[in-house]
């Protein structure tokens, strides 16, 4: 159930943007601004001439210390934020970078386009590691018991693969796209919460590690092997560091978007429950993510992005809430791939989130658009999987 403001009735939302109270680490202050609106304003009054400085030492010291190696690793995933960083550290700063991919598996015809793209545009060497379908399909259905989402194995395998090929390769420095604290609002700028180190991405994303997956889900470690992070002796014997080049330049998704669009040929996608196109192009599972995400709080990436637009002023609060109430609640076109590789049926998936549920939303029930919005179903099923079904069904030339 929305009220007439389009909001969750009992809900506590920021005074300035759309983020609910349900949002994940967010806290408010005493005139009930969001953590996320505080970050925005801190962002503003930080000295970024100051920061790039800063920067311009860490990547040189990269350069000097790097001998015949690669100067660091840019992990990629072919999204806008990595095709950025790709022009902004071989282009600006005339770094040599490694550019390590952990593959979802789960590619969307256009973000498969885009990573072959920037490698392409960029003339980096790369490396990518596809963890095989079926044990793909194996985490997705344990996912949303451990996690409530989809999406363990990737939340997983983009912190822990990196961090393998440092260790392997004997490279110093890892270099990430957007702040933590920019936008999610479990960080902000004065308060960074969450040192990059061995276990940043299970503490933000994954939340559960291998070795639990393994005591819960009957897995096997062998199986989940690239998943567990090197050990901390490992990553300290080569001097492991991690950056994101969002604390040190000022980050605008809008305008980056629009910069490797014209002049680097990235393309969008009709991403499900969204009213924008660039935020995970890449995947067709983000559509049931978000989903997923809106079920167990209440929101979803229509709310995060034009909370957003609301801080950066493309938006009033009114016209945001107005989006999110359109999109948070469509249901993907996606959840039929997720059903079929999981077989689960649609009352288990629901039930399942239901059981979830945010304690604060436990007695509401959640408007759910079942309307579909006339895009193609196929674009919602793994790119590679579609391509080798036409490639087989073909006549030999």
């Amino acid at each position: 159930m929305i009220d007439d403001k389009n909001q969750i009735p009992g809900i506590k939302y920021c005074v300035r943007c759309c983020f609910p109270e349900t949002v994940e680490g967010l806290v408010f202050d005493d005139m009930g601004i969001c953590r996320s609106c505080q970050s925005s304003e801190q962002k503003i009054h930080i000295n970024w001439k100051d920061k790039e400085v800063e920067l311009r030492k860490i990547l040189n010291t990269a350069k000097n210390n790097s001998g015949n190696n690669y100067d660091c690793i840019i992990p990629i995933s072919g999204g806008k934020d990595s095709t950025f960083q790709l022009y902004v550290l071989t282009q600006i700063y005339k770094m040599n970078p490694l550019a390590v991919t952990f593959n979802h598996n789960w590619h969307t015809k256009i973000g498969f386009y885009n990573l072959m793209n920037c490698l392409e545009e960029f003339n980096v060497d790369h490396i990518m590691f596809t963890p095989n379908r079926k044990l793909i399909n194996k985490i997705a259905k344990k996912s949303i018991f451990a996690i409530g989402d989809s999406c363990w194995h990737c939340h997983a395998g983009i912190g822990s693969f990196p961090l393998h090929i440092a260790q392997k390769f004997g490279i110093k420095l890892l270099i990430w796209g957007e702040s933590i604290a920019d936008s999610s609002g479990k960080a902000s700028y004065d308060d960074p919460k969450y040192k990059f180190d061995r276990d940043y991405f299970q503490k933000v994303s994954a939340k559960v590690t291998p070795k639990k997956m393994c005591e819960s889900f009957n897995f096997n470690m062998k199986e989940l092997n690239m998943f567990e992070p090197p050990t901390q002796e490992e990553i300290d014997k080569v001097q492991v560091k991690g950056i994101h080049l969002g604390d040190y330049i000022f980050w605008d998704d809008e305008r980056q978007t629009e910069f490797v669009k014209k002049y680097f040929g990235w393309k969008e996608f009709e991403v499900e429950g969204s009213y924008k196109k660039y935020k995970s192009a890449e995947c067709i599972m983000e559509g049931v993510h978000n989903f997923m995400c809106y079920l167990k709080r209440g929101y979803g990436r229509a709310t995060w992005q034009a909370s957003l637009d609301v801080r950066n002023g493309l938006l009033t609060r009114e016209e945001g809430l107005e989006l999110i109430r359109k999109h948070d609640s469509e249901v993907p076109l996606a959840i039929e791939y997720y059903k079929e590789i999981t077989n689960m049926s649609e009352e288990e998936f629901y039930n399942v989130l239901e059981l979830l549920k945010d304690e604060k939303i436990k007695n509401i029930n959640l408007p759910i658009n079942k309307n579909k919005t006339g895009r193609n179903p196929d674009n919602y099923r793994p790119f590679i999987k579609e391509f080798l079904k036409e490639m087989r069904n073909s006549n030999d030339e």
